[in-house]
């Protein structure tokens, strides 16, 4: 493996920052910020999953087009699993608009959304061509920090 490029290691784990902020806010802050805090989180952890879906979309096309768009490896479930991250967020802003209990369970949701990501990650590294070889380094402490961070925010 080669080693982690700076800037996406710096920036990557800069991107932690706004939901752990959320989460001392919730956590040991004044109580009448708590709502606010949870809504920023919500609002951060559902972006950030559809970003990722994203990344899996642009990974998918960029292999389809390194392999001369008759590539194989992006196999069926690959593109749909790159649109579920941004179906799954709008899912679970829904208990919002119809005033049901939220964002508490709605961030466990995307919590465990993006635990499960890491799964998707490690079978798009083994598959594709194009992934680099650092992007599990990357990938694993990302996503297991901003989901566990999400879970951590809804508890308190």
């Amino acid at each position: 493996m080669t080693k982690l490029p700076v800037l996406p290691r710096i920036l990557g784990f800069a991107g932690l920052l706004p939901q752990l902020a959320c989460a001392l806010v919730v956590w040991l802050g004044p109580p009448d910020l708590r709502f606010w805090a949870l809504a920023i989180g919500w609002g951060y952890a559902a972006l950030i999953l559809s970003f990722l879906g994203g990344l899996w979309w642009g990974l998918l096309a960029a292999q389809m087009a390194a392999d001369g768009g008759t590539s194989d490896r992006p196999q069926p479930w690959m593109w749909i699993a790159s649109v579920v991250p941004s179906l799954w967020a709008l899912v679970t802003f829904l208990p919002w608009i119809v005033g049901a209990n939220w964002p508490g369970p709605s961030l466990v949701g995307l919590g465990l959304a993006l635990l499960g990501s890491v799964w998707v990650d490690r079978r798009l590294a083994a598959r594709l061509t194009v992934v680099p070889d650092w992007w599990m380094a990357l990938r694993v402490p990302l996503s297991v920090g901003l989901g566990t961070a999400s879970i951590i925010l809804a508890l308190g």
